[in-house]
């Protein structure tokens, strides 16, 4: 007799398998447990639109597993956590709820906590690599950053240094270009002007002048 489960039963089948068993263990054992049903009539299409609401929902889900997995591919999180002074030991740790959280808040996306890949609690502020398995099929890649604020504000100063000395840097060179060509034009004034001082007549072009007398 074909049956289809109702539950799961050991060594026979899981819920809504269908499966073929002796006609008295289903009437003797299945049917009175209500682990059962016969394969046929109203069960066989009750059963028919459960496979199909199934093929459907596991469709949805792998969908939506490829669209977060899309926003969260290669992204990179800030965590700040706190820190004794000039020191990269943290004041407790950061775990995979605390990455969670702070995916939720940045993307607005849900990551079940225990599909990141974060094996021990974090201790120690630098960058970390990790994945979220967010379906059977879906395993995407992301960083995470543990800083402390003292470290930010370092490395803020560090980039307006920078971008200051590299402001310098671009006025130095365009002073510089401009005296170079300012030189370059007075050169060339020269450079005009010494043809006709040459075409300029001198005195001993003409040999000896009279005088009045003559």
């Amino acid at each position: 007799m074909k049956v289809i489960l109702t539950r799961d039963v050991p060594k026979v089948g899981t819920d809504g398998e269908i499966v073929a068993v002796a006609d008295g263990y289903a009437r003797n054992y299945l049917f009175p447990r209500q682990l059962a049903v016969v394969a046929k009539g109203g069960a066989m299409k009750q059963h028919e639109a459960r496979i199909a609401r199934e093929i459907a929902r596991t469709a949805q889900l792998l969908a939506t597993a490829q669209q977060n997995g899309e926003i969260l591919k290669d992204q990179h999180f800030l965590l700040i956590a706190k820190a004794s002074p000039k020191s990269t030991r943290l004041f407790g740790s950061i775990t995979e709820a605390d990455v969670a959280e702070n995916i939720l808040k940045t993307l607005g996306l849900e990551i079940d906590k225990r599909k990141i890949s974060l094996i021990d609690p974090i201790k120690v502020t630098g960058q970390y690599s990790l994945t979220a398995k967010l379906h059977p099929e879906v395993t995407v890649s992301f960083t995470i950053e543990v800083a402390t604020q003292e470290q930010l504000d370092h490395r803020e100063h560090e980039k307006v240094l920078a971008i200051e000395k590299a402001a310098k840097a671009e006025a130095a060179a365009i002073a510089a270009a401009e005296a170079a060509a300012h030189r370059a034009e007075q050169a060339a004034i020269r450079a005009a002007e010494r043809p006709r001082m040459e075409a300029r007549p001198r005195r001993e072009d003409y040999g000896e002048i009279p005088d009045a007398e003559g």
